[in-house]
């Protein structure tokens, strides 16, 4: 063991819990003890520092957005990010890595050579490089009720994201998705509290493993609190859509302070007890107060009464949404408890502003050192601040991104997610000795689909953005010899084949434009199955989605029905359990409503009445 890894072990032994809490608290979980372990060291370093030096590690603009490279010496920066669309000049391991260690290098020119974090959105694999493995979105991990999978799933993509130099991703996600029309459905575990705090520990401690390990990676819980349970009509304002809004993004949640507790902050417990060194505070409100500038939310619970001791870092732009002008926007979050900002462009003008506030008094000093002190315990606690530290992304990892073991557990991954919802008269698994399957549906052969939001582009796309298994090619590499696999994106072709498989789905969307006032599947997939069902063939449905889609339209001429959920580049964890070389193990992480008039629907609701409950999966 090393010297500072015994300095970690014995500062765990050394935290005291707080004490019980008013009725209705909860007890502060005792993993932040390897934060403040380094205030010793922190102390002198603060007192050293300008206040220009302090407000630069509070600043985190986006690389595409930098005026110059040179900003991040110039200006002390702290950290920097890549959005969903911010890339390096092209979408490729090595200019990623060049990105990383050349902003770096500007960080090490500042008078006291305090190194950057950097962060990027990896919520399912390295997904903003093109090549890397992209692992099923959380709604499919749910599905498997498998933490030790989910560890491991966090693992690998620390160790892809580290190949490039990126020390930082804004994941798990933890939020308790409670109405499926939420366009960010897709990116929690699953409806239940439990379920998501279980696996959202899982994927800290796969994320961070012991923090200082050059394969490991700052995780950052999100979005805090409640961004899965805003009521339907209260999102951000958009006229592009009916009614001028989004229904539920970036909205209210107007729920009782005892269910804000009971469903949203639990995830958070354990993700503070798994260690998480970072917290993203949510772009929606409580009663109508941002949480972004909720001192009592920020400050009262997270800090305070739950302990934690890493930082938070706000959302992209999230400090615009807040009351009043630039200044009292940043007086207000600040003041509430936010410590690193993520201002893309306007980062000159955040420093400028802050300093000023500052300076006449209106944000303590006080506060800045807080902040300032949370944010170098996690650079300390990286290993960042250690003599012999390297700016530079570790070439021995390259070999591991992409690669074929990484593929294998992202495989098993889509396999443990897929729930058969409906086999009649033993459709599945195939038999031996099929002449002919038919592979129906463009989104078969779609990869961007199949992986859904948060791939390569901040809202996903069509097509073959990366590298990867198609469902139609994993079914064709999938057949048994004797066996011939035809494809046909209209259904064109399915007479006197065997069994057709007819792959329909959603189109990828992320945040804001994912959003959906009704669940019904487009018309265009219910008309296929209904076509290849006209044929007389018997008929597997996989459903490929963010969430559980009305389907009793397609349920019905189904013989056998997957829900695939977002599965990744792995297609051929699909084609296991069609071929019976994997019996399917997943349970539906919602539950699936029989209607839009029942939205939205949780287990445990007065009248529960779903198409499948919560839980619900078939096997073979």
């Amino acid at each position: 063991m090393t010297a500072r890894a015994a300095s970690l072990m014995a500062a765990m032994g050394l935290l005291i819990l707080a004490g019980a809490a008013a009725q209705g608290r909860q007890t502060a979980p005792p993993a932040q003890a390897r934060l403040v372990a380094f205030d010793a060291r922190i102390r002198p370093l603060l007192a050293s520092m300008t206040l220009d030096e302090k407000i630069g590690q509070m600043t985190q603009p986006d690389q595409e957005f930098l005026k110059d490279p040179s900003d991040v010496a110039t200006l002390f920066i702290g950290s920097v990010l890549s959005g969903g669309n911010s890339d390096p000049v092209t979408n490729t391991i090595e200019h990623w890595t060049a990105m990383y260690e050349a902003l770096q290098a500007q960080a090490l020119k500042t008078r006291l050579r305090i190194p950057l974090l950097y962060g990027v959105d990896a919520v399912h694999g390295h997904n903003n490089v093109i090549g890397t493995v992209i692992f099923p979105h959380n709604i499919g991990l749910g599905a498997t009720r498998n933490p030790t999978l989910v560890e491991e799933v966090a693992r690998l993509t620390a160790k892809e994201v580290r190949a490039t130099g990126i020390n930082w991703a804004f994941a798990p996600c933890v939020a308790v998705p409670r109405d499926e029309r939420w366009g960010r459905t897709y990116e929690g575990f699953g409806e239940d509290p439990q379920l998501v705090a279980e696996l959202g520990e899982a994927a800290v401690r796969g994320l961070q493993g012991d923090l200082g390990s050059p394969v490991s990676v700052a995780a950052c819980a999100k979005h805090f609190v409640g961004d899965g349970g805003t009521t339907f009509g209260t999102g951000m304002p958009n006229s592009d859509q009916p009614g001028g809004r989004f229904p539920l993004d970036q909205g209210d949640m107007t729920i009782p302070e005892a269910e804000v507790r009971r469903i949203h902050l639990a995830p958070y417990i354990n993700a503070i007890r798994a260690g998480v060194v970072t917290i993203m505070p949510s772009y929606s409100s409580w009663n109508g107060e941002k949480m972004s500038g909720s001192r009592y939310w920020l400050t009262d619970v997270l800090k305070q009464e739950l302990g934690f001791e890493g930082f938070l870092i706000s959302d992209y732009n999230a400090l615009d949404q807040l009351p009043g002008d630039r200044a009292g926007q940043i007086e207000r979050s600040i003041n509430a408890g936010m410590d690193m900002v993520m201002v893309p462009q306007a980062y000159r003008e955040f420093i400028t502003t802050l300093k000023g506030l500052v300076e006449s008094g209106r944000v303590p000093v006080a506060r800045i050192d807080d902040a300032v002190t949370r944010i170098l315990r996690v650079k300390f606690a990286m290993g960042l601040m250690e003599q012999g530290w390297s700016p530079k992304a570790d070439p021995a990892l390259l070999e591991s991104v992409g690669s074929a073991a990484h593929r294998a557990v992202a495989r098993r991954a889509v396999r443990e997610s897929l729930v058969l919802l409906k086999n009649e008269r033993g459709t599945l698994p195939f038999r031996p000795g099929l002449k002919r399957i038919h592979v129906a549906g463009a989104a078969a052969d779609d990869l961007g689909v199949q992986c859904g939001g948060w791939t390569i582009q901040w809202q996903g796309a069509r097509g073959p953005l990366t590298v990867g298994t198609t469902l139609r090619a994993a079914i064709e590499q999938s057949a048994r010899r004797g066996t011939a696999v035809t494809y046909s994106a209209d259904g064109s072709g399915a007479a006197g084949a065997d069994v057709a498989v007819v792959v329909i789905g959603e189109p990828p969307s992320a945040e804001f434009f994912g959003d959906r006032r009704d669940l019904d599947l487009p018309a265009a997939d219910v008309e296929l199955v209904t076509r290849v069902k006209a044929t007389g063939v018997p008929v597997v449905v996989v459903l490929l989605s963010g969430r559980p889609l009305i389907v009793n339209g397609v349920l019905s001429q189904a013989d056998a029905f997957v829900a695939a959920w977002l599965p990744g580049t792995e297609g051929l964890g699909v084609a296991d359990v069609l071929f019976g070389d994997y019996a399917p193990t997943g349970k539906l992480p919602m539950s699936w409503p029989k209607s839009n008039a029942q939205l939205p629907i949780n287990v445990g609701d007065a009248s529960y009445d779903p198409l499948f409950p919560y839980g619900f999966g078939l096997t073979y």
